[in-house]
């Protein structure tokens, strides 16, 4: 009797890493893209806003540090 070769793949998020690859852009083109959409109250921004983004750590230390930052007199 000849047997067969099972393979078993964990499947665990693989398949939502092919779905969605990630792609780079630049920050200047990218917060110019949502400044506009904010100022037109873009309805995919609601609609995106629980989205996880991945950031970079160096930026990422710089967007907590601004948003801890008071407003000057």
């Amino acid at each position: 009797m000849r047997r067969r070769l099972r393979l078993f793949i964990d499947n665990d998020g693989l398949d939502e890493e092919l779905k969605q690859p990630e792609v780079s852009m630049e920050l200047q083109e990218f917060t110019q893209i949502l400044k506009d959409a904010i100022v037109w109250d873009r309805a995919w921004l609601n609609d995106l806003g629980d989205e996880q983004v991945r950031i970079s750590s160096d930026l990422y230390e710089v967007l907590v540090t601004y948003s801890q930052m008071r407003p000057s007199a």
